[in-house]
């Protein structure tokens, strides 16, 4: 009986204790939550200000945030340790900051963010379960669930539907690629000649297109690149087509736009090898074909330079855009332009995750994202880590930034192998099987799935200049 009563009482003062805990977090929750400023405009949003209240009412920015003052248990012995792995999770998969502040300033997030937002709340993977026991307060029901969807949704519609989907398609993660993008035509037409001009390579037998070849997918169809004296590059080979669409250029964005992409390549010793800008100028200047064109593109007093040099490569390589794929006809209206496979893999596509980072117009290019978020990549796949594998921690050398990359564009996926930034995946099965088991938590996808998101993938082959690229030249074998 005194053994009942003591084991009672001590249930008793567990509950209690339980329960002062939850209360006092509940209270700690709310008064260090985010808030908005009087003067935001999302207080007169209901949509957003729905979604905002969600999201502040979750916390979310406990482990996807920086700076922030954390409940008394992130600093108990044992309960500290695993905190910080999962605060060092949280801030790998995602950083709310940004999400955060358009909130406060009545903007948009990116295409990307509110993808990533959507991939968790619809697979109901966060807060998750272990959080929960502490913070009650924080489950999201299923209507604040549903309000965040309805955000994500309508930020779509409201700033990212100008570019032809169809009504009912306008809320798609996806957008198509408009018909053309404004550019100048006198630099268009100087940048293509450029282009394909071996005279900006040091020993002039390699040009832009030997990388990037617009027959065959924009790429080399190589592992890794082959330069200048048959040197071998570190990287596969991004595709040129749709890299307008990306925020930058290279696997780890060292190169904010298309120009300074255009300048890398061309003084690289192992790439094209020239050893000036002047050298370069000079070579090009013996072409009488040139000068007319370079003053109808830049002016009268334009000088042959890096700066007008990689400015019209630039400008025609805006023009490298893949609109009217079977996929764009699909959004646009046109229901009977997917097979009912490639319409099963685009849903498929979306509820595993893939959405969350192959988003927007070029289905990816919106941000940089960690390459194994959900397996070690690295460690299976074995070999030596290079500079090339580290990603943007080689521009950054921030810690963070350890094996984040660009996410490559989807669009004419089927016409770029192999895969990946070492080019490991030699088919579209194999690239689709790998980003399931380390991209995502649903890992184990059958081959029917594998299947029917390959023929989703296939559907986002466009068209360049009337052409369909998938008539333009078939991929060659991986080397």
């Amino acid at each position: 009986m005194v053994l009942r009563r003591l084991i009672a009482s001590l249930v008793g003062v567990g509950v209690l204790a339980y329960g002062g805990t939850i209360a006092f977090l509940t209270h700690f929750d709310h008064v260090t939550a985010p808030e908005l400023p009087a003067a935001s405009p999302t207080l007169k949003d209901p949509v957003a200000l729905a979604a905002f209240n969600a999201v502040r009412e979750s916390r979310c920015d406990y482990c996807h945030a920086v700076g922030r003052d954390l409940p008394f248990y992130f600093k108990l012995p044992i309960a500290k340790q695993v905190m910080e792995k999962d605060l060092h999770e949280g801030l790998r998969h995602f950083r709310i900051e940004p999400v955060l502040e358009a909130f406060k300033d009545g903007k948009p997030p990116t295409e990307e963010q509110l993808s990533r937002i959507e991939e968790v709340i619809t697979q109901n993977r966060m807060p998750p379960s272990m959080y929960l026991l502490m913070h009650w307060h924080a489950h999201l029901s299923d209507g604040e669930r549903q309000a965040v969807l309805k955000w994500v949704e309508d930020t779509r519609r409201k700033y990212y539907a100008n570019t032809g989907a169809a009504s009912q398609f306008a809320g798609e993660p996806i957008r198509p690629v408009p018909e053309s993008v404004p550019v100048d035509a006198a630099k268009v037409a100087l940048g293509r000649k450029l282009f394909f001009d071996k005279n900006l390579s040091g020993d002039g037998t390699l040009n832009c297109a030997s990388c990037h070849d617009l027959n065959h997918g924009g790429v080399d169809h190589l592992v890794t690149a082959t330069g200048i004296g048959g040197q071998k590059g570190p990287i596969n080979v991004p595709t040129v087509y749709d890299a307008y669409f990306k925020i930058a250029q290279f696997w780890n964005g060292r190169a904010d736009d298309l120009a300074a992409q255009a300048a890398g390549p061309v003084m690289n010793p192992v790439e094209m090898g020239s050893h000036d800008w002047a050298g370069v100028a000079q070579k090009l200047a013996t072409n009488p074909e040139y000068a007319p064109m370079f003053q109808s593109a830049f002016g009268t007093d334009a000088a042959m330079d890096q700066n007008t040099i990689t400015s019209a490569i630039a400008e025609f390589e805006k023009t490298l855009i893949t609109p009217d794929s079977p996929f764009d006809d699909y959004l646009k209206g046109n229901t009977s332009a997917l097979s009912e496979q490639a319409k099963r893999g685009y849903e498929k596509f979306k509820s595993i995750g893939c959405s969350g980072c192959h988003s927007g117009i070029a289905v990816g290019g919106g941000a940089y994202e960690a390459m194994g978020l959900e397996g070690d990549y690295f460690k299976d796949r074995g070999g030596k880590l290079t500079a090339a594998d580290e990603g943007r921690y080689d521009v950054t050398h921030k810690d963070e930034d350890h094996f984040r990359f660009v996410v490559p564009t989807l669009r004419n996926i089927d016409q770029s192998a192999p895969y990946f930034h070492d080019g490991s995946a030699k088919t579209l099965d194999e690239a689709v099987r790998k980003m399931a088991k380390y991209q995502t938590p649903d890992a184990a996808i059958s081959d029917q799935d594998v299947s029917d998101i390959v023929a989703f993938l296939k559907s986002l082959t466009g068209k360049y200049e009337g052409h369909s690229l998938a008539d333009m030249g078939q991929p060659a074998a991986a080397q």
